[in-house]
């Protein structure tokens, strides 16, 4: 199998994920990294206690039937030069990133061996996952930090280099329990990128390709501006409101799943979003 036949797959986490019920979204992630033959690392390089959350970790993908899980700790820029650890990718079916800050997952990897390492893996088929921190480096620019339940303002935001497993979107976690919908539409207008994704807290987005899956008990909120035909982000001061005009937006539960090529929703029973509406109004 060549490189360009293999699925790329992505397993993006609002935080807050079920670890002792059901673990519907952990639960697809190990399905989708091998089963019961998945062989997973865990990053914790955006938590301070990484034994701590990477033990917690082992102990749900063992119980899901991991057939290998083992934690790669990475404090410094020189511990992403591990051999131990690049060891440890080159085999990986599945590759995690735990929350916490996700500064700290760039600051530690971005353009290291093991950052190239995992892109790697990526290319070659092992399914990329994140949770809070983790799912937000997913994109190529990500947000560093903000302010919740604000209006949309140029100075909300802080915007960073993300790791570059999503480019051309945004993405924001613990949306809804949060209230986060101001500070992604201010990161849209500011990066600027076509869409934004806001998921909620038990919440994922799995990717396939250029195809999205909606996963858990919450929803994903798309911001899609590709079409916008106004925003006032060249006329206003960083502290003044911004105003934005013909965005579109999406709110998807569980089993919803939408387009990355053709930024269109797609519904439980595969009848694209528009199409069904065309269908209603003929009825």
């Amino acid at each position: 199998m060549t490189e360009a036949t293999h699925k790329r797959q992505l397993v993006i986490i609002g935080g807050a994920e079920d670890k002792e019920g059901d673990c519907v979204i952990l639960r697809e992630f190990v399905r989708r990294a091998g089963g019961t033959k998945a062989n997973i690392v865990i990053m914790t390089a955006a938590t301070e206690l990484p034994r701590e959350v990477g033990e917690n970790y082992i102990r749900v993908f063992e119980r899901l039937g991991a057939e290998h899980v083992r934690i790669i700790d990475t404090e410094t820029r020189e511990d992403a030069r591990s051999s131990t650890a690049l060891e440890a990718i080159s085999k990986a079916t599945g590759i995690f990133f735990t929350g916490g800050d996700q500064a700290r997952i760039t600051s530690i990897l971005k353009d290291t061996e093991i950052d190239a390492a995992i892109h790697q893996r990526y290319a070659e088929g092992a399914v990329i996952a994140g949770t809070s921190a983790g799912a937000a480096v997913m994109p190529d620019k990500m947000i560093v930090e903000g302010d919740s339940q604000s209006t949309p303002k140029m100075e909300i935001v802080e915007m960073g280099p993300g790791l570059g497993f999503l480019p051309g979107v945004v993405i924001d976690q613990h949306f809804l329990q949060r209230g986060r919908l101001g500070r992604l539409i201010t990161a849209l207008v500011r990066e600027p990128a076509v869409l934004g994704f806001g998921i909620d807290e038990n919440t994922a987005i799995a990717v396939t390709d250029d195809q999205i899956e909606i996963i858990g008990e919450g929803s994903v909120t798309i911001v899609d501006e590709s079409d916008s035909t106004y925003n006032n982000a060249s006329e206003i001061l960083r502290d003044e409101p911004l105003a934005i005009c013909g965005a579109k937006l999406h709110i998807l539960p569980h089993g919803y799943k939408f387009n990355l090529k053709t930024r269109q929703a797609i519904l439980t029973n595969g009848v694209v979003a528009s199409e069904a509406m065309n269908q209603s109004v003929a009825v």
